[in-house]
């Protein structure tokens, strides 16, 4: 009888190459366990330069995933705070190695105590299709600042930009120290239960708990950067045209589908119609068309196109009032994902809309009477990855603040706190959990290892057997009060 051939499909050869992939990593690593700051700078220089010299096909291959993407939301969302990322970690990368000096008892003198911030190893991270090159490159540049290697599982969603990047990162560095993979559903959960020495997640929080358990398994350390339902409450006395076009500008970005975008208006109830009018005439300024206007961006696929119609029907059927905001009364239904941005009012909490992450460009109002009200609102439900708060009066925002949990918040204004470099950016609760950007990116991958050291003189003698001396007595009478 003749051997029997076994071939492997595509998710079969990507899963076993996962896995030469890790244990060639692994094995660098143990080579160069303590990379030094020249080597770490270079690696992010390539970085910097391979994004900057790609930008044209980068911005084509996202818009040919969204079917149209706006390639202005691409630069300002995508291109810019990744090298923006990579020029801040630059900058502070020498101060951020430095091993920080701690505090040593008069107890344990003489000696001294520090904290080294080494490599974990090998990094494994898992991107989203809403972002897919930020939310690749952001971990990778923290992850590499760190001195570790890393692994990526890119999207499957986003076909083009996944193949590119891959291309990209291949030709920029050695696999042993920056590997793509690519691949469906299986790949993505074969990828989550491989021991790596951290792993980072950006999506929902139930693919969130699934990545998590994998991970268990290795008791491989994660950082869960989730969604939730991210409200927006507005104070009594916000001018509303300041509140309704930051809200418009946050909501229409890249038609809603932001891990961060404002997910359900507060208003109080006698602002209502204000809010709804300046609103549609914000994003009206804003997006005077949208079938053919470049500016405004398609849903990613029909899957994701088709849910969001669902959650307009089921609230319609519920009673909401749906209020479509199309300035040029287009015809979107024939051909395009190009999907009007609808506010939903008379809202009710068995509505999937108040219930499930949006992640589109509908937007929910919900009454309030105090702001007390309001508070409590946010507080009876999960954690929100992002608050947004208008109003300019300080002592009411001190108030939000001290009230209120969130991963972020920015008063005044929405997303905007994802672009700053100096802040950590991260969920609590069912919005996730850790922190990556900036500083506490650097933290994250990194081990910080506890060093106590001491010379000749040995101070510990004084508390060794055989107890019950004079020493020990006066030791406990120093120290145990």
């Amino acid at each position: 009888m003749g051997a029997t051939v076994i071939e492997l499909t595509e998710s079969k050869k990507q899963i076993q190459h996962t896995g030469l992939v890790l244990e060639a990593q692994r094995a660098a690593f143990r080579k160069n366990p303590m990379p030094s700051l020249a080597e770490r700078l270079e690696n992010l220089k390539r970085l910097k330069r391979a994004l900057l010299s790609n930008e044209a096909q980068l911005l084509e291959a996202i818009d040919k995933d969204f079917s149209g993407r706006s390639q202005d939301e691409t630069r300002i969302a995508e291109l810019m705070p990744s090298v923006q990322g990579i020029n801040y970690a630059m900058k502070n990368l020498s101060d951020w190695m430095k091993p920080s000096k701690r505090h040593v008892s008069v107890l344990f003198q003489p000696a001294s105590n520090q904290v080294h911030y080494q490599p974990k190893g090998v990094v494994g991270v898992i991107v989203p299709w809403n972002y897919p090159l930020f939310l690749a490159a952001g971990p990778l540049v923290a992850a590499l600042a760190a001195g570790n290697r890393v692994m990526i599982k890119m999207s499957e969603f986003t076909p083009h930009t996944s193949a590119l990047f891959r291309e990209i990162i291949t030709s920029t560095f050695p696999e042993d120290l920056v590997a793509v993979i690519v691949g469906e559903a299986d790949v993505a959960a074969d990828f989550s239960g491989r021991p790596f020495d951290h792993l980072l997640f950006t999506g929902s929080t139930s693919v969130g708990k699934i990545v998590m358990r994998a991970a268990a398994e290795n008791l491989t350390p994660v950082t869960l950067e989730l969604g939730g339902k991210s409200p927006a409450l507005l104070s009594a006395d916000v001018p509303m045209a300041d509140a309704a076009q930051r809200l418009a500008f946050g909501k229409a970005f890249n038609s809603g589908q932001t891990c961060v975008a404002p997910d359900y208006v507060l208003c109080p109830a006698d602002r209502t119609q204000a809010f709804v009018d300046e609103f549609r005439s914000q994003f009206s300024n804003m997006y005077p068309t949208l079938r053919d206007n470049e500016d405004y961006t398609a849903i990613i696929n029909e899957r994701q196109y088709q849910r969001l119609q669902g959650y307009l029907d089921d609230a319609r059927a519920k009673g909401a009032e749906l209020i479509e905001i199309n300035p040029a009364r287009e015809n979107l239904k024939d051909g395009t994902r190009k999907f009007p941005l609808t506010l939903v009012l008379k809202t009710s909490p068995d509505m999937k809309v108040m219930q499930d992450e949006i992640f589109g460009p509908i937007l929910p109002i919900v009454s309030y009477g105090s702001l007390d009200e309001a508070i409590h609102y946010i507080n009876d439900r999960p954690r929100p990855l992002a608050l947004y708060y208008f109003g300019y009066d300080k002592a009411m925002q001190g108030h939000v603040v001290q009230n209120t949990h969130s991963g972020g918040m920015c008063i005044n204004d929405a997303l905007m706190h994802v672009a700053q470099d100096d802040l950590p950016f991260g969920g609590i609760g069912d919005s996730g959990m850790g922190h990556y950007h900036g500083k506490e990116g650097f933290l994250t991958f990194s081990h910080h290892r506890s060093i106590f050291a001491k010379q000749r003189f040995n101070s510990g003698k004084f508390v060794y057997a055989p107890h019950g001396t004079a020493m020990h007595k006066m030791v406990y009478k120093l120290f145990i009060r």
